[in-house]
This record gives C-alpha cells, structure tokens and sequence, in this order.
C-alpha cells in the first residue's frame, strides 16, 4: 500500500502546485504595477499642469499690473496736459503784469514829469509874488501882510532880501509882526542837525 500511494503521490504532475502560485504571484504583481502605473504615468502630465495654473496666475497678475501701469500712464499724462495749461495761463499772467508794470511805469514818468512842470510853474509863480512883494513900498507890503495867514507870509518874507523883509516887519503889527517871527524861526527848528 505503500507502494500504491507513491505510485498516487508519482501521477501527479510535479510543479504544478508551484506553477499555479507562481502565476498568481505574477499576476498579483502585473496588477499592482497596472494599477500603480497609471498615476505614476499621469504624473508627469500633472507638473504641466500645476506649471500652467501658476502661468494663468502669472498672466493675470501681469495683466492687472500692465492695466495698473496704463492707468498710472494715463494719470500721468492727464497732469501733465494740467501743468501744461497751468504754465499757458502763468505765462499769459506774466506777460500781462509786465504790460502793466511798463504801463504804470509810463504813467510814473509822465505824472513826474508833470509834477516837475508843475513844481517849476510854482516856484515861478512864487518868485514872481516875492518880487511883486518886496519891490512894493514897505508900508503897502505891511499892509498886505497884516491880513495873510502868519505861516504863508512867513514863506513869502524868508524868500525876500534880508532889507526887504525888514521894511515889511517894521511896518506890521506888533502882535503880527511877531507871530510871522516865531513861524520863520520854527520853520527850521524840527530839521536834522548833521
């Protein structure tokens, strides 16, 4: 009997058992390398597209600085004409404070020269009074001055000769004679000394 169950234990194949693990284990692993494969195959596919969302990103921020820098740009040239039209009107505002400044500086000259005209035809006028005044018969002259305000008979009486002006006083009043006295006298007194 013995002998009949080596004979069984022969009919069988010999490495079948084994074969049937080995394929299993093949097997096992080929499905494990296939479903493992397919993401580690896609992997490479998903940097590029990590790599483009930044760049999407990237162009989007570019964009929004470009637009950013347009209208800076814009701004920038909207001041710029307002600086321009600022320098226009400055300029035209100059030009007409310095046609009115040459004007007013005509005027100037012109009213001098009137004044100058006007002082000289004065003082004419008073050295042809004082003549009048002190070529008048001293009496007369004292006469005239009685009735004038103290302080113009005192100008009219330190224009004439030293002689002249005497006649004139010793003919006045005596309260006239020295009020018009004390007026000459004053007329100088406030003056600078040096």
């Amino acid at each position: 009997m013995s002998l009949a169950r080596n004979a069984k234990h022969d009919t069988r194949p010999r490495g079948g058992v084994l074969a049937v693990i080995s394929l299993l284990m093949i097997g096992s692993a080929a499905i494990r390398v296939g479903l493992e494969a397919g993401p580690a195959l896609a992997k490479p596919a998903m940097p590029e597209a990590v790599e483009n969302k930044p760049a999407a990103s990237e162009t989007r921020d570019v964009q929004v600085v470009l637009a950013e820098l347009l209208r800076r740009e814009e701004r920038v040239k909207q001041r710029e004409a307002e600086l321009r039209d600022q320098e226009k009107a400055l300029e035209i505002a100059t030009q007409a404070v310095e046609t009115r400044l040459t004007a007013l500086k005509e005027a100037e000259d012109a009213l001098r020269a009137t004044l100058a005209v006007a002082d000289k035809a004065a003082e004419n006028d008073l050295a042809r009074l004082t003549d009048v005044y002190q070529n008048m018969k001293p009496k007369d002259a004292a006469a005239l001055f009685e009735t004038m305000d103290p302080t113009f008979a005192a100008g009219f009486l330190s224009r004439m000769p030293a002689d002249a002006a005497a006649g004139v006083l010793a003919g006045l009043s005596p309260e006239a004679a020295y009020t018009i006295s004390v007026v000459m006298a004053g007329r100088n007194a406030s003056a600078p000394q040096e």
